[in-house]
């Protein structure tokens, strides 16, 4: 299947690991022309970049922070500026806090000094980098957002609140989106990925919770980054042009 995804602009928030390395990498094989933005870590970044380039793609790294409008304007600028326009935007980076897997203070106990920033930053900050994007959108009369959401916007966490609840925003948006751009020629949707073998996650999880979660699923495994990207790489590209506004889980069946 050709996805016309050759010379296309795709921005990928949180590219340099997990999830956005494994999407970058999967754009760049189709033809895509990627530009992927890191936080903290440059050199993780430009080491995608590196790999994109040795397999003859055009890319560049962006610092954003989800945090920082002024950075998440500057990025998206710095991609109109060397490739006039953005085509696609991947919503994948995430402000997953200080606190560790294995944290779950009571609810009530959750200090509004801890939540509140990062319930602003994974919603007001996705939602500043889809107004950045959509001028150029709409300028070429076509575009393709995906949000990356999460299984505990469905299924909950102990512990995840504030993280449940900025996943949960994103399908809201999306929604209102979908009708709202459609007419634009721009499709609007999320992916829900279950527990990914990401990194972080083999970083974070312990090995027994990972174990106890890949049996209950019907694979009895947890999917790779590698095996849930081309759901985001297809809703991206202009081989889907009748998906919009849905939300799409990609977790092996798990629940």
């Amino acid at each position: 299947m050709d996805l016309g995804l050759e010379g296309r602009i795709v921005l990928i928030t949180g590219g340099s690991r997990g999830i956005g390395r494994a999407a970058a990498l999967a754009f760049g094989r189709e033809g895509a022309r990627v530009a992927l933005t890191y936080n903290r870590d440059r050199a993780r970044a430009e080491t995608v970049v590196a790999e994109l380039r040795a397999a003859g793609s055009e890319a560049m790294a962006v610092s954003l922070s989800l945090a920082d409008h002024g950075s998440i304007s500057a990025a998206v600028e710095s991609v109109v500026g060397r490739w006039k326009g953005v085509d696609a935007l991947v919503n994948n980076a995430v402000d997953w806090g200080a606190r560790s897997f294995t944290e779950v203070p009571p609810f009530e106990d959750v200090e509004p000094s801890y939540w509140l920033p990062l319930l602003q930053a994974n919603v007001a900050g996705h939602y500043r980098a889809i107004q950045c994007v959509l001028p150029s959108m709409r300028a070429k009369g076509w575009g393709r957002i995906v949000n990356v959401s999460s299984s505990v916007a469905q299924d909950g966490m102990p512990g995840s609140g504030h993280y449940g609840a900025a996943k949960a925003a994103l399908h809201g948006l999306t929604r209102t989106l979908a009708k709202e751009l459609g007419p634009a020629g721009v499709l609007t949707n999320v992916v829900v990925p279950g527990l990914t073998l990401t990194e972080r996650a083999q970083d974070t999880i312990p090995a027994a919770a990972r174990d106890e979660l890949a049996r209950q699923s019907p694979l009895r495994r947890l999917l790779s980054p590698e095996e849930l990207v081309p759901t985001i790489v297809f809703l991206a590209s202009a081989a889907n042009n009748a998906v919009t506004g849905e939300v799409i889980r990609v977790s092996g069946g798990s629940n």
